[in-house]
Order: structure tokens, then C-alpha cells, then sequence
């Protein structure tokens, strides 16, 4: 009989991605013996794609996350080469902080914190079934090997690993990202749970040597001269620094040309990819096919790191032959000369269909299994970890006794995030957008800390020192606006004069400081010279005054609407309900509402397939349930 190894741990996540790195520390530095499984130790937290952390709606999900007790804004200030502020022409709601990262260094820094990380182990090994009793409760993992680790519950963040192939012209691998070894046996355990799994497929362009690069053909772009840092516990001074350029070029109609000329050759368009790829991240051959009145595209030509040639062509992500590549990058101006250090390819995966998932991210059917990250159907490094925490944070809770941590849409993009995953139907990956946010007002990503701390303390990832920091800081703040507002300034010349200088409108009567910031002209830092008994403040303090004064009536709006889609949330939905006994209820409404087991009325409203009239039907049949029982109460 053969000896097979047997261990014991509280947790075991599978995969060490930015999900796994997230849900591993999570779990670990609240307590519980942690192992982490990773095909390679080489890939922890490794960017096999776009080289930068952040971006439009996903520098939100960063600040979250560490206003939450989470690694990756912590890691990206370490480890960044160059940042920028994204829209910041536009409003607040829509600023969004992106930041090149040096790629080996980023994954280096986050391996050093897991590993100096008390209750938490590394182990290279791949898990090829995950173990439950005849409840369907988790009990454990098998590695290839044999191994078995026994455990109360299983993080999934398998990211684009299981039975992964990479895929360029007729070239096929079946490896995981930049060549790595694939997760080839954990689909099969995952389909006899009964777990439906889908093929969904990304993309990544060509890396490219820097030497070869004529950077006179192209546009230069700077880094922001003042850096704001992604994790609120960053002194923004001590990441003040020299920052490496980006450049920007287009394709044009030759790029194009030789692109349809091709396309038979292109495993997209030939039949050869089976996976459904993200609509808003499409390779070159996608946009050239789908947008054909585009004479040009942009291409992003960005830093691999500060000890690399290697640069990375953001926008020309492919799956073309390799002479395809070659010919149609030396098209784009700069790229006449290029070099190829790595081919762009497509890579194929195994994932789950997240409406599987209650809002926990545990599998509805499966206790004590969670999943988080692209192995639920989205994409990006900031959507994953997200995940990863929120799963890590909710694996922890149920071991612990707990309450879960579920973020509402009026609350967190963490929120929004998860909400659309586990409650809409989605056919490709999903990726994080601004416009999905509906209170993004509320939702902006310089508030993270005071929306969310407190949640963070709550769990125990937020210690108590960076929590008393919050709570000065949100009282700073509402000091200085019930100041600015009982500060009034009347039409003396002195004010006259500052109000024609700043071509702003006249004054009748006394204004408050408050209602002078309002006006679009301008703001806090304008009226200083009027407002001469000011005490100095802290720049995070000022932004919030500033953000809070200006947009009061739009804020004030969405808390009403806040207001009434909490209601809706409230009213929870009992898990034993049997929506046969629902009458007037249509059939599709009845079997979305019994596939999906909607934990409120708010949630079911928000499912493809129930109208607002079914939510009418089981709003009236809740009640006259809740009535019925409270007679029975009071005859016994």
C-alpha cells in the first residue's frame, strides 16, 4: 500500500495570482493556518499581460482594496515606475489612478510579504481535486502527486491556468501564461461537483526589444510631476521620484491592410480559438474587423521594468502567425526596425459561470468552496484581487463563526463588481467600467478610506492606529465645511476686486466661503486670500472639502437614490422559499428566481428575465406571508 503525504491547514488557496496572493494574506494575517498552491513559485503574482496596476474604474477597485486591509496598493507604490492620474480634466467621479509597474520587481515584493507572512505556507504543487463529504462540504484538496491537505475551505483563484492553451497562426501550446506549466486536471473534479465550466479566452501583444525602437517617431508621455500614491498608509512624499517615459504611436492603413489580408490565417477568425473573449480588450485583428472605418488605432509603447529592454505594445494585442506580426508591427511608425523578444498570443482557459456564487463568493451548492478572480469570469489583475479578498475574507468569517463581508452597489466598485458577476448572465470576460457604477458620485476613489475602513477594522485587516487615522481625518473634514459655511464674506472692495480677477459674478449680500467654492471658477485653494483665518490642513483633507462643497446637490441626490435602493435590499428573501407556491408569477421569472436563489428583492430585480412586475408579484406574496405568520404568533 502506498504512503501518500497528509497535512492540516485552516485554508488552502488554489493559485497565486493576484487573487490567490490577496484571498492567502486575507485568510493568513486574520489567524488561520494558510497554505497556497501555485503551479510555478516563479509566477507568484506575476503580470502576464499589460504591464501597470490600475486605470479607468480599476484604480477605484485598488483604493478599495486597501482601504479594506488589502496587498496590491501597498505593493504597486513599491514597486512603480511611472504613475499618472487618468481623467483628470473630467469630475472627480471619474479620476483614476494607473501606474506602470517594474513587472519582476512587483512580483518579487509581493512573494517577500507572503513569505515573511505568519500562518501562511507556499507550496509548488498542483491541486487536481477538491475533496467534500457526502453534503457537499469541503474537507480537503489532492494534489497530483497524491498529496492530500485536509481543510475547512478551498479559495479558487486559479486565474487562466486550468487546461490552458496558447495559441498563435497554427502554433498551439498547452501551457499556461508566458509558457508556464498548466493546470490540467482540476476541471474534471470541478465538473463531477456538478459546477458548470465555460471557455473563455484573453489575449496579450508582442514584447519587443527597446533597442530596436526609433522613439523620435512617436509621442512621449510624462508621468504626473506631483504622484499620489494607491495606498492610503503611503506617505506621498517618500514616493516622489524620477519616472521612465511612455511613448505613444498609431497603426494606419497599411497596419490594416495587411491584417485583413491574413485574417484565413488568424486562429480568431479560422475556427481554431473555441473561447469568448472580452469585448472591451479585443486584439488588433477584432478592432480592425469591427471598427473599419478606423483609419488608425492607438498603440501604447510601455516600460517592462528599469532592468529591461523588453517593452510592451499595449492596443496590439494578437494571435496572428509570427511573420504576420513581424510585418504588420513594422508598419506602425517607430516599429519600422522592431525586434521580437516574445510573440503575442491568445491563450484559452477554463472558468466558471459566477452565477453559481452567492454574493459571499461561495459556491451556492458547495460549502466552505470559494472562487475568486478570472476563474469567475472576468478579467484584469484589479478585478481579480478584489475577488480574491473578498473570497479570502469570506472563507475566513465562516471558519470563524462570523458575519460575511458583502458589499452593496450603493457601497464599493467591489460591490458593483461582485453584484454583477453572481446576478447577470455574462458570455465573455467581465471587465470593470465606471458607467456600471450607478452611484459613482459616492463611489469615487479618493474616499475609499472613509467609505470602507471601518469595514476593514471590523474584519481585522485595518489595525486600530490606521483606523484613528481615518476617523481625525473624516472629522477634520466636516469641521472645516461647517466653517467654510458659516464664514460669510460681504462686497467689500478687497472682495469685489478677488471676485473680478477670477472672472466670477458680483455679490448683492454676504456669501458663505462654502457658496463661493461652488462656483465652477473656483475652488478651496482659490479663495485663501479671503479666507485669511484658515488653519493649514492635510492635501487629502482639503481634496474632500473641496470634492464635498462643490458637488453637495449632486451628492445629496444619490443619497436619496441610495436610500431607496437600500429599502429594496433590506427586504431579504427567505432561503426557504418555494417560488412554485408564488402564483402569477411568469416561468421565466420563476426559473431564474430559482436558479439564482436572489438573497433580496433588490438582487432579484436586478436578474436578466424577472420584470418589474414579478417583483411586484413576490413583494405582495412576501407580505402576505409576513402576515400570515404573525397571526399564527399571536393565536398560539
Amino acid at each position: 500500500m502506498e504512503n501518500y503525504l497528509e497535512e492540516k491547514y485552516d485554508v488552502v488557496v488554489v493559485g497565486a495570482g493576484h487573487a490567490g496572493c490577496e484571498a492567502a494574506l486575507a485568510c493568513a494575517r486574520l489567524g488561520l493556518e494558510t497554505i497556497m498552491f501555485t503551479v510555478s513559485v516563479e509566477s507568484i503574482a506575476m503580470m502576464p499581460c499589460n504591464p501597470n496596476i490600475g486605470g479607468s474604474s480599476k484604480g477605484h477597485l485598488v483604493r478599495e482594496l486597501d482601504a479594506l486591509g488589502g496587498e496590491m496598493g501597498k505593493n504597486i507604490d513599491k514597486t512603480f515606475i511611472q504613475s499618472k492620474m487618468l481623467n483628470s480634466s473630467k469630475g472627480p467621479a471619474v479620476h483614476s489612478l494607473r501606474a506602470q509597474a517594474d513587472k519582476s520587481e512587483y512580483s518579487r515584493m509581493m512573494r517577500r510579504t507572503l513569505e515573511n507572512t505568519e500562518h501562511l505556507t507556499i507550496r509548488q504543487a498542483e491541486v487536481a481535486d477538491i475533496l467534500t463529504d457526502e453534503n457537499k462540504c469541503i474537507t480537503g484538496v489532492k494534489t497530483y502527486s497524491g498529496a492530500t491537505y485536509h481543510c475547512k475551505a478551498v479559495v479558487l483563484c486559479t486565474g487562466t491556468y486550468l487546461k490552458a492553451r496558447c495559441i498563435y497562426g497554427d502554433v498551439s501550446n498547452y501551457t499556461g501564461p508566458n509558457g508556464l506549466q498548466a493546470a490540467n486536471h482540476l476541471t474534471d473534479s470541478l465538473k463531477k461537483l456538478g459546477i458548470e465550466v465555460r471557455r473563455f479566452k484573453t489575449g496579450t501583444p508582442a514584447r519587443v526589444d527597446k533597442r530596436s525602437i526609433d522613439f523620435s517617431k512617436m509621442e512621449e508621455q510624462f508621468g504626473d510631476k506631483r504622484i499620489v500614491p494607491f495606498s492610503f498608509t503611503t506617505d506621498p512624499e517618500s514616493i516622489q521620484k524620477e519616472q521612465v517615459s511612455c511613448y505613444l504611436t498609431y497603426t494606419n492603413e497599411r497596419t490594416h491592410k495587411i491584417i485583413r489580408d491574413n485574417l484565413d490565417r488568424s486562429p480568431l477568425f479560422s475556427g481554431m480559438i473555441e473561447g469568448t473573449g472580452p469585448r472591451y480588450c479585443p486584439s488588433i485583428e477584432d478592432k480592425v474587423v469591427r471598427f473599419a472605418d478606423k483609419e488608425r488605432h492607438q498603440i501604447f509603447v510601455e516600460p517592462e521594468g528599469n532592468y529591461t529592454n523588453e517593452m510592451y505594445l499595449g492596443g496590439m494585442s494578437s494571435s496572428l502567425p509570427e511573420d504576420v506580426q513581424y510585418a504588420m508591427y513594422r508598419t506602425v511608425p517607430g516599429l519600422e526596425n522592431v525586434k521580437i523578444v516574445r510573440n503575442a498570443y491568445a491563450i484559452e482557459y477554463d472558468c466558471i459561470n459566477p452565477v453559481e456564487l452567492k454574493a459571499t463568493l461561495e459556491f451556492k451548492n458547495i460549502s466552505g468552496l470559494f472562487s475568486g478572480g478570472q476563474i469567475n469570469g472576468s478579467s484584469g489583475y484589479e478585478e481579480a484581487a478584489v475577488q480574491g479578498l473578498v473570497a479570502g475574507i469570506n472563507a475566513a468569517m465562516k471558519i470563524l463563526g462570523r458575519e460575511p463581508l458583502i458589499l452593496d452597489r450603493s457601497e464599493a466598485y467591489i460591490g458593483v463588481l461582485i453584484d454583477d458577476l453572481v446576478t447577470k448572465e455574462s458570455t465573455e470576460p467581465y471587465r470593470m467600467m465606471t458607467s456600471r457604477a450607478e452611484y459613482r458620485l459616492l463611489l469615487r476613489q479618493d474616499n475609499a478610506d472613509l467609505r470602507l475602513s471601518s469595514k476593514g477594522h471590523d474584519i481585522g485587516l485595518i489595525s486600530d492606529e490606521r483606523y484613528a487615522l481615518v476617523e481625525k481625518k473624516r472629522e477634520a473634514i466636516d469641521k472645516e465645511i461647517s466653517r467654510l459655511k458659516s464664514v460669510v464674506v460681504g462686497g467689500s472692495r478687497e472682495v469685489l476686486d478677488f471676485l473680478e480677477r477670477h472672472n466670477s459674478a458680483g455679490l448683492n449680500n454676504g456669501i458663505s466661503l462654502a457658496d463661493l467654492i461652488k462656483r465652477p471658477e473656483l475652488d478651496y485653494e482659490t479663495i485663501a486670500e479671503l479666507d485669511t483665518a484658515r488653519a493649514p490642513l492635510a492635501w487629502d483633507v482639503i481634496e474632500q472639502v473641496n470634492i464635498n462643497i462643490k458637488y453637495e446637490g449632486y451628492i445629496e441626490r444619490e443619497l436619496r437614490q441610495v436610500e431607496h435602493f437600500k429599502k429594496l435590499e433590506k427586504k431579504l428573501i427567505p432561503d426557504d422559499i418555494d417560488y412554485d407556491e408564488v402564483g402569477s408569477l411568469r416561468l421565466e421569472a420563476r426559473q431564474k428566481l430559482k436558479s439564482f436563489k436572489p438573497r433580496s428583492i433588490g438582487q432579484a430585480s436586478r436578474i436578466s428575465g424577472v420584470s418589474p412586475a414579478d417583483i411586484t408579484v413576490l413583494l405582495v406574496y412576501l407580505e402576505s406571508k409576513r402576515d400570515r405568520q404573525i397571526k399564527s404568533e399571536k393565536r398560539e
